[in-house]
């Protein structure tokens, strides 16, 4: 003979019988195949189903949030707190370059102004030296046939002699004359 497992009963009301038996139908479950799994999960999750707080639930929220602002307190003092300390590194350390590079900037445009004046007094310089240069040329030209002249007039005395008279004379000093004005 066979032994039968199903020992125990228990005996309720038929209103409860009539919830048990929906919910069976819903979860398409025997309502002894409900019943043994309703008595599990209160046995693994320690809940008391006659507390409408149940406060085993609110206890372990409640260590759940303990431990996830632990969490992030921890992360603050690990990572944002020294990333608010090398921000305002950073930000001490971008002001003093700025300053620097404004220093700079004021500088190149001094240096600036003062190459354009080297520049504008160079031009005038190489213009002058350029008129100095014409000048030059023109005293170097004017050299030349004043030393032209001269030797045609030295020339022309010498072929002179006592007997040239006085009006020969004349014509080749006042052609010198007129050849000086003219240079």
């Amino acid at each position: 003979m066979m032994k039968q497992t199903d020992t125990n009963s228990i005996r309720y009301p038929q209103e409860v019988d009539e919830k048990i038996a929906k919910l069976a139908k819903n979860f398409r479950r025997s309502k002894k195949e409900l019943f043994c799994q309703m008595v599990d999960y209160f046995y693994r999750c320690k809940k008391d189903p006659a507390d409408p707080g149940d406060e085993v639930l609110k206890k372990e929220l409640s260590m759940g949030i303990s431990r996830i602002i632990s969490f992030i307190r921890q992360q603050e003092k690990d990572f944002l707190l020294p990333m608010f300390t090398d921000s305002t590194y950073f930000k001490t350390t971008a002001l003093k370059q700025k300053e620097l590079l404004e220093g700079i900037g004021k500088h190149l445009l001094t240096e600036t102004e003062r190459t354009l004046s080297i520049i504008e007094r160079t031009d005038r310089l190489l213009a002058g030296m350029k008129i100095i240069a014409s000048r030059q040329a023109e005293k170097d030209i004017l050299k030349q046939r004043f030393s032209e002249l001269l030797e045609y007039y030295i020339a022309q005395r010498e072929e002179m002699n006592w007997t040239t008279n006085a009006q020969k004379k004349e014509e080749l000093a006042e052609h010198i004359r007129k050849s000086l004005k003219n240079l």
